[in-house]
């Protein structure tokens, strides 16, 4: 992948395609590649410029000590600007879909229109303490067997259907396990103000929105996604059955034809 100095960072990025440009922004600790299985090459066949990358704090990004949400939104702008994609179509899951939202807000005129995926405005009492939960875990040290953290990913990211098939829960706790060759360097801490309530603010976005919840996600649960398509003006909801939070990767297929739809829509 590439490096390109983003005004405050030095980011690693893959470019895709050619026509309008899109940005596509990961959840946390997720990098650009988790696109590239099913959402890139459906937007590259729809005739797209689409630009992925590993956000600040990931290495073989820069990773300074600590990343807070202005960092991950001036990267955003900053990376819009330098390769000429805006006014850009942009979409983002959970973290990504945060950074998407302030992007409208404070840079404007660099977004044509956004997708947020798997988002809240407020964060919940579960949410909250699974925050809590695993922040007390990190700090005891505890070295739990890779198969345990198979299960418990799936368990929060998947959707119960998902698991109640044997053959797709056996493919997922393997892929799960599979380690993977992370680029040298250590991750930031990020302190991006989860615990902000941003609904208020939302209220000031202008840009069309399309605000996707994923029906059995437990970490963005769907009723937090609707709280914020009723507080971003014009924004519009929609559902995806049988899906967790990682819905872009369990249905695919359904949320790259909201993507499509939404992107094809004219300005208005």
């Amino acid at each position: 992948m590439p490096v390109i100095d983003a005004g405050g960072a030095r980011l690693h990025y893959q470019e895709s395609g050619s026509g309008p440009g899109v940005l596509l922004l990961a959840g946390n600790g997720a990098r650009g590649r988790t696109w590239h299985l099913h959402q890139v090459p459906a937007l590259v066949a729809a005739g797209y410029r689409v630009v992925t990358y590993d956000a600040r704090g990931l290495p073989p990004s820069d990773t300074p000590e600590v990343v807070t949400m202005p960092d991950l939104v001036a990267d955003a702008a900053g990376l819009i600007e330098r390769l000429g994609l805006g006014p850009c179509r942009v979409a983002g899951s959970s973290m990504g879909a945060r950074v998407a939202a302030e992007l409208c807000l404070e840079r404007p005129e660099l977004v044509d229109r956004a997708v947020l995926m798997a988002t809240f405005g407020r964060r919940g009492v579960f949410q909250a303490a699974m925050t809590a939960g695993e922040r007390r875990l990190k700090e005891a040290g505890a070295d739990l067997p890779d198969e345990y953290l198979a299960v418990v990913r799936a368990a929060f990211n998947l959707s119960p259907r998902t698991l109640a098939d044997d053959r797709n829960a056996q493919d997922w706790l393997d892929v799960f396990q599979i380690p993977l060759s992370a680029p040298a360097g250590t991750p930031s801490r990020q302190e991006a103000g989860a615990e902000e309530d941003r609904l208020k603010a939302y209220g000031q976005i202008e840009k069309p929105c399309l605000v996707v919840g994923f029906a059995d996600d437990l970490i963005a649960p769907a009723a937090g996604a609707r709280e914020v398509a009723d507080a971003i003006p014009g924004a519009r909801y929609a559902e995806i059955a049988d899906a967790g939070h990682y819905g872009y990767l369990e249905q695919p297929e359904r949320l790259n034809a909201e993507l499509l739809a939404f992107f094809a829509e004219e300005s208005a």
